[in-house]
């Protein structure tokens, strides 16, 4: 079981009592616009990806930790490897706060520090990469915070509520080696 602590949160493994919380994440309408989702998750297939996140990135490609500030499990947000390519020793990067309280204190910030500091120092990648609309300053903020940098501006990349929008492709290469 993976558990990466920091200063005021740690990352966690999903646990079976996440379901709730996946749930509501996964059908939050609000947040589908960066997570590229578009039709909601029944409880059903949210229990049996719980059921399935056993697997080892190795497996399933991807990696979900849950994001929580307190010892009695809630969960604030949820950060992902996705994509991940071993082959090439890369992975994609998301990350998501549930609640707007909860944003800008520095919650995000302290869990993609860890992430990158698993991603490079456990899984020994290369490199990471976050895919973030050219409007969104906060996640620009945080990226380039961590040392990303925008390798490219794909134009018209995602339909947002009948309006094209561009997307960055933002880079974080571990210079370890």
């Amino acid at each position: 079981m993976i558990t990466l602590k920091g200063d005021t949160i740690y990352i966690r493994a999903l646990e079976p009592n996440d379901l709730e919380f996946i749930y509501a994440i996964e059908n939050d309408q609000t947040i589908w616009d960066v997570s590229n989702t578009q039709t909601p998750y029944s409880r059903f297939l949210v229990k049996q990806y719980l059921e399935n996140a056993h697997q080892d990135i190795y497996e399933a490609k991807q990696l979900r930790l849950a994001i929580c500030q307190d010892t009695d499990f809630p969960a604030l947000g949820l950060i992902d490897l996705f994509d991940f390519d071993p082959k090439n020793n890369r992975a994609g990067v998301g990350i998501v706060i549930q609640k707007n309280d909860k944003r800008n204190q520095r919650i995000g910030s302290e869990a993609l520090g860890l992430l990158i500091e698993y991603s490079f120092y456990h899984l020994n990648l290369n490199q990471l990469y976050a895919n973030i609309d050219t409007e969104n300053e906060a996640s620009i903020a945080l990226f380039t915070k961590f040392g990303f940098q925008c390798i490219g501006i794909k134009k018209q990349w995602n339909l947002v509520h009948g309006v094209y929008k561009d997307e960055g492709m933002y880079q974080l290469i571990n210079q370890q080696f």
